[in-house]
């Protein structure tokens, strides 16, 4: 098979499966959260907590966020959160011992709350759902506006692990370009901050693929992250989607662009892996000698997790539910507000039956995308076949293209470089025609 047949590098960043556009309302009726959880393992839960708001929009954001939140707004949306919190505590029971093994505060920007606001939020996560945020593994997102001393010293106290903050560029026109105006000296200042917290883990995001970005200036910004020697650095791809700022005004992808990101990838792969740092996905890279104590990749989709707020997912093994999803911002602001006015969380409203055939495209697709590849003896343990016999159409296909590891260890299924590099094309390839059409049926609100 020859390279003009591969699917295009950048299709979609596969960071959930199924996707919540592939969700839809739970009906006749609504499944209750207790039989949801009843059957479920407890023991090693992970709880996210989503905070939708963000102090300007970027140009490139298609998440689930608005711009301020005015007339107390933050108050209501943590009021509805401990609701929710009491109802998800109160359906998992006292049958079995409950346990978090991670937290994570996402969003939106968690640190768009006061300090007071913040020290709630964890309240909530500790006195409702009984996460003790002192012995587990906590990342809070953040970003340079939002990093105040007060805020970081909050959630530092409160035994943050690890902090992520969106830079995405240290060159202001390419900020301005991507619709995230912000000065560089703002940057540094936030991540002085950052570290002076003594938090472990701090994670630095940057895009590649903005206009008027070149090799030159994309070193210019990896270097600038370089140089605080985070544990962490996410590469991420430029995406022009509908709804957002830049889908309103930049034409539609073409080879050219992907061209263009595949040679910045590389570029910013090849620099920082001579700097010290391992690749673990796609995006991922972590330095060498850095303890791997924050949530990665993997975490976000492993079956117990259990999603706080109208923007977060939860899963068990047999359904993935959250709420209402949206893209445009009055959209947004109309779910927030249900979701403040909501009393009953008792029950899951939209999400999608995940079956055994769905169950093993997900563990292929959650372990494939990683840069340690898939033990085949764990796939055929956990579902009594073999990942070969249940995709040969979708494996051998990678094969052809050069997108597998043929010098992988006996019984690893593993990506090669380009593999890796082809993530966001070869992920959409592994799913179900009945997720595809799903995806295809919904309407973009």
């Amino acid at each position: 098979m020859s390279d003009s047949a591969a699917p295009r590098p950048y299709r979609s960043y596969v960071y959930a499966y199924p996707h919540k556009t592939a969700y839809r309302p739970l009906i006749d009726p609504a499944p209750s959260l207790a039989a949801l959880w009843r059957d479920e393992p407890k023991d090693a839960l992970s709880l996210y907590a989503h905070i939708p708001f963000c102090e300007v929009r970027c140009g490139f954001c298609n998440l689930f966020t608005r711009i301020g939140a005015p007339d107390e707004l933050t108050t209501r949306y943590l009021d509805a959160l401990d609701r929710q919190a009491t109802a998800v505590r109160e359906a998992l029971g006292d049958r079995d011992p409950v346990r978090f093994a991670t937290a994570a505060f996402g969003g939106g920007t968690p640190t768009f709350l006061t300090a007071g606001e913040l020290e709630r939020l964890c309240d909530i996560a500790e006195k409702r759902m009984g996460v003790d945020l002192r012995a587990v593994p906590l990342s809070v997102e953040t970003s340079p506006a939002t990093a105040t001393a007060d805020r970081l010293a909050l959630i530092a106290e409160r035994g943050a692990t690890r902090l992520s903050i969106g830079v995405q560029s240290f060159v202001e026109a390419e900020a301005r370009a991507a619709v995230r105006p912000q000065r560089r000296a703002d940057v540094e200042s936030a991540l002085g901050r950052i570290r002076d917290t003594g938090v472990p883990v701090l994670n630095i995001d940057l895009i590649y693929g903005i206009d008027g970005q070149t090799e030159e200036s994309w070193r210019s910004s990896l270097d600038a992250a370089l140089a605080w020697r985070p544990e962490e650095l996410y590469l991420y791809p430029l995406y022009v989607r509908p709804l957002t700022g830049l889908g309103r005004i930049t034409p539609a992808a073409d080879r050219e662009w992907d061209e263009q990101r595949l040679r910045l990838y590389r570029y910013g792969r090849d620099h920082l892996l001579a700097h010290g740092y391992e690749q673990v996905s796609m995006r991922m890279f972590r330095r060498t000698d850095a303890a791997p104590l924050g949530p990665d990749d993997y975490a976000c989709q492993t079956d117990g997790m259990i999603g706080l707020g109208c923007g977060a997912r939860s899963y068990t093994s047999a359904l993935h539910y959250s709420f209402d999803y949206a893209v445009d911002m009055r959209e947004i602001r109309t779910i927030i507000d249900a979701y403040t006015e909501t009393a009953d969380f008792s029950r899951a409203e939209v999400g999608r039956w995940v079956d055994a055939g769905e169950a093993r495209r997900r563990h292929l697709l959650q372990s494939l995308l990683q840069a340690e590849g898939m033990p085949v003896a764990g796939y055929e343990e956990r579902f009594g076949s073999s990942p070969f016999t249940d995709f040969p159409a979708e494996l051998g296909r990678f094969e052809a293209l050069g997108w597998l590891d043929q010098e992988a260890p006996a019984g690893l299924l593993r990506l090669s470089p380009e593999g890796l590099a082809h993530s966001d094309g070869l992920g959409p390839e592994l799913f179900s025609p009945s997720v595809r059409a799903a995806m295809a049926a919904y309407e973009p609100k």
